[in-house]
């Protein structure tokens, strides 16, 4: 029996992710994947994107049939093993005799030859306890240790989200992160919307944001509009923050790519001169062509070592973070991230955050923002810099929130929700979006 498509894709991507610090999206997006059929490009992304999210239940699923400690297994090998546990616990519609075959032939694919024993065992010993098939797990809430094993997350990460948002925010993040999210959308014009309905792509109203709709049905990616870039997928949490930018004559988009809030910038300032800057140059090369507007510049530099000499009325600085908040789209990241990461990455974001503010004119104002939902990375790096410099004052994004409402932007109805403190905050499972931070800066 020949390997399918599908799986040999979902394995060369597993073991690049494990391998090269790669992100599933990414891979899954690329060219040398996009020409897979419609199918098995579902089915690799389902077999991906499951694999990473509940990798740990899945070790605990083979880990009793295995006799060597899995992490002295071959990378291939437990690759293998734990895309067939996955089939076995999550797919019903997958034949059990394909799952464990077809991970037996990657083994044998990847020169493993020596482990093709090993791993038939292991899987059909494994496909022989389960009785058909396992329900998939009930994630488990008595306490943070069975809510961290059950609903496969760091016990660490569990932790600090239940001392920080209580025990059942976390419990709601876990959820949200263990589920598929939806596919939010912002489109260039209420035109194209029709005419994705002609492409059998069906779009529901947002449920954060008036402009923004969500994919009900269809493929977003293979339609027309998306190619010409008159739509674009974009989190609602990721198209709030860049709406709290408001309106200015001249604007600074930090850290730009991808370029996501780089348009909605560009679209709700068309006059506006608007700068973004982007630290490596073929993802500069990349936003110069999601964002042709001409009053748009596009440079790619550091920030830390500003190249333009002048100064903006609004200053975007969407850091780069860990990424906490966009588990649902990033499973990989909780398997990599340690706590020590956390301060490496407060000690850039503080840099990046100081020099962005030389940049701010009198009487301009700064947005702040992640998609961590650390302390470390957010109101820690902005109390920091408030120490630091004593021109700057926070402004209450609750107001902020209630102007975006009053403009007809905002529909959400509970703002409260969406603060902590006098921060921007979204929650996963408490909002339906990803985890999103904003601080609001002015200087005197």
């Amino acid at each position: 029996m020949a390997i399918s498509p599908a799986r040999e894709a979902a394995f060369d991507i597993l073991l690049r992710i494990e391998r090269q610090d790669a992100y599933a999206s990414e891979l899954l997006h690329s060219s040398q994947y996009t020409r897979l059929s419609a199918a098995d490009h579902g089915l690799a992304t389902e077999l991906v994107m499951g694999v990473l999210r509940w990798r740990s239940v899945l070790d605990g699923q083979v880990a009793p049939y295995s006799s060597q400690r899995l992490e002295k297994l071959d990378a291939e090998v437990l690759t293998a093993l734990r895309l067939a546990a996955y089939q076995l616990s999550f797919l019903d519609r997958i034949p059990e005799r394909a799952a464990v075959h077809e991970s037996v032939e990657l083994v044998k694919r990847s020169r493993k030859r020596s482990a093709v024993p090993f791993a038939n065992a292991v899987l059909r010993k494994l496909s022989h306890a389960a009785g058909g098939r396992d329900a998939p797990p009930v994630i488990r809430t008595e306490t943070i240790a069975q809510l961290s094993q059950s609903a496969a997350h760091p016990l660490w990460l569990v932790e600090r989200w239940a001392g920080q948002f209580g025990q059942e925010a976390a419990k709601r993040i876990c959820e949200y992160d263990q589920s598929v999210p939806a596919t939010s959308v912002r489109m260039a014009s209420p035109s194209v919307e029709k005419e994705l309905l002609q492409e059998n792509v069906v779009l529901t109203p947002g449920r954060m944001l008036a402009s923004a709709r969500r994919v009900q049905t269809g493929d977003i990616t293979q339609t027309r509009a998306f190619r010409e870039g008159r739509v674009s997928i974009q989190d609602e949490a990721s198209q709030l923050t860049a709406l709290l930018v408001g309106h200015a004559s001249t604007i600074l988009d930090c850290c730009a790519a991808p370029g996501g809030k780089t348009r909605i910038l560009a679209s709700e300032n068309p006059h506006a001169m608007l700068v973004a800057v982007e630290l490596h140059p073929h993802r500069a090369r990349l936003l110069r062509k999601l964002v042709p507007d001409s009053n748009v510049q596009v440079i790619a530099a550091d920030v830390r070592q500003f190249p333009v000499g002048r100064s903006f009325m609004r200053v975007l600085v969407d850091v780069p973070c860990s990424g906490t908040g966009t588990l649902a789209r990033n499973p990989e990241i909780k398997w990599r991230l340690t706590p020590a990461e956390l301060w490496d990455l407060q000690s850039r974001q503080l840099a990046i955050l100081q020099s962005a503010i030389e940049q701010v004119a009198a009487g301009g104002r700064l947005i702040y923002s992640t998609c961590s939902l650390e302390p470390e990375e957010n109101a820690a790096v902005v109390e920091k810099a408030l120490g630091l410099d004593s021109s700057l004052r926070v402004i209450d994004c609750y107001g902020e929130l209630e102007r975006l409402r009053a403009q007809g932007d905002l529909v959400w109805q509970d703002l409260k929700s969406l603060t902590m403190g006098q921060y921007l905050r979204t929650l996963p499972g408490l909002h339906p979006s990803d985890g999103f931070f904003a601080a609001v800066l002015e200087k005197n």
